[in-house]
């Protein structure tokens, strides 16, 4: 088709097209995250709202019963928390180029994150009970600046350990006078 743009769509169909500069370089191939974590995020988002539902409910009961008056708000914001869930995880992408490691997330507020491989100080992996319930961990990088700390949650952790050991070894190469 004449005039069609012949470079290959960055991001998969299911995600929203990360193609405005300065969050979406045009060399960049995104990987996203696995979208179980959307289910993980509203599990917790339950279980946080479930608890502060019984606290207003004792409260309400031996305090006044004014207190109910606190699910006005409670309700509308699991509702907002549990419909946001999925559109976090189309938000969050990471790519891999020569130098560096591009990690991007956030839906109102947009974020991209560029760690240079030779400021990485160390790569942990982490998974708490959820994510382990899930088949989930969250890579997390530290740099010399702690302003340039940056996570990558919702990886199955075959792609988590492929991810630190890969990052490491980069960082480990291209060590910038530390």
């Amino acid at each position: 088709m004449a005039g069609a743009d012949p470079t290959p769509s960055r991001t998969p169909a299911a995600g929203p097209r990360l193609d405005t500069e300065p969050f979406a370089p045009r060399d960049v191939v995104w990987q996203r995250i696995d979208p179980r974590w959307a289910t993980a995020q509203r599990l917790v988002g339950g279980i946080v709202a479930g608890v502060a539902a019984v606290v207003l409910g004792v409260l309400a009961v031996l305090v006044t019963p004014w207190v109910w008056l606190g699910f006005v708000v409670l309700v509308p914001l699991w509702f907002w928390d549990f419909s946001w869930a999925r559109r976090q995880v189309r938000a969050w992408g990471y790519a891999e180029r020569d130098d560096d490691l591009l990690v991007v997330h956030g839906i109102l507020f947009r974020t991209l994150v560029v760690v240079p491989y030779g400021r990485l100080q160390y790569v942990d992996v982490e998974a708490g009970p959820v994510d382990r319930k899930f088949g989930l961990a969250k890579v997390q990088l530290h740099t010399a600046s702690s302003d340039t700390d940056a996570a990558i949650p919702g990886l199955r952790p075959e792609e988590a350990a492929r991810l630190r050991d890969r990052l490491a070894s980069r960082g480990e190469a291209r060590l910038a006078g530390l």
